[in-house]
Formats: structure tokens, C-alpha cells, sequence
């Protein structure tokens, strides 16, 4: 793994520390939410599953949509594509969030 590739995972990981789960306002990465983290170039994809497949649909989006705005915000990154798997709402929050305005692509 390049240094480049290592520094941009210190960054990624570093934002998705300040995310909470809002129903137990614990972090995601506390909570060991994320599955795994790709970068190709500058764009980034998170695969993530939830605290349950029946989490409350608006804390699933809640974590999602915090997880690609956050992201958005770090130098070097341009798109970031959100995989949640394991909600029974699944689909709609990965078409929300990855629908959702990118500031960098305006």
C-alpha cells in the first residue's frame, strides 16, 4: 500500500471516528460499523452494516448521509458511493445518500 493510499486511510478513518450512531451516541467506529473502505484514486466507497437490519430507517440514514458528507470534506476525495448491507431498507438509503448533492461535481 503506497504512503499516499495509507495517509488517505488515516483521514477517512479519522472522519468516520467524529460520526455517532444517534439512537446509542456511540461512534461507528466504536461500534465496529464499518465493513471496508476502497479508494480508487479520489473517489472512496463504504461498505457499512447497521446496528440491526431493523435500526430505525432515519438513523441508518442519518449515519449514511454524515458518512458521504463528512468524507466530501477531506482534501483529495471527490466522490464518495455508501454501501449499507444489511437493513431491510437497504437499497433506499444507498439511492438517498448516494444521490445526494456532491459539492465538488456542482
Amino acid at each position: 500500500m503506497s504512503q499516499e493510499i495509507k495517509q488517505m486511510r488515516v483521514k477517512i478513518f479519522d472522519e468516520l471516528s467524529k460520526i455517532v450512531d444517534p439512537e446509542i451516541n456511540t461512534t461507528i467506529t466504536e461500534l465496529e460499523l464499518i465493513d471496508e473502505v476502497e479508494i480508487n484514486n479520489k473517489d472512496v466507497k463504504v461498505d457499512l452494516h447497521l446496528t440491526s437490519p431493523f435500526c430505525p430507517a432515519v438513523f441508518g440514514f442519518k449515519i449514511c448521509q454524515d458518512i458521504h458528507d463528512n468524507l466530501l470534506k477531506v482534501d483529495g476525495i471527490d466522490d464518495v458511493k455508501v454501501n449499507v448491507s444489511n437493513h431491510f431498507m437497504a437499497e433506499q438509503i444507498n439511492n438517498q445518500v448516494n444521490n445526494s448533492p456532491n459539492p465538488k461535481k456542482a
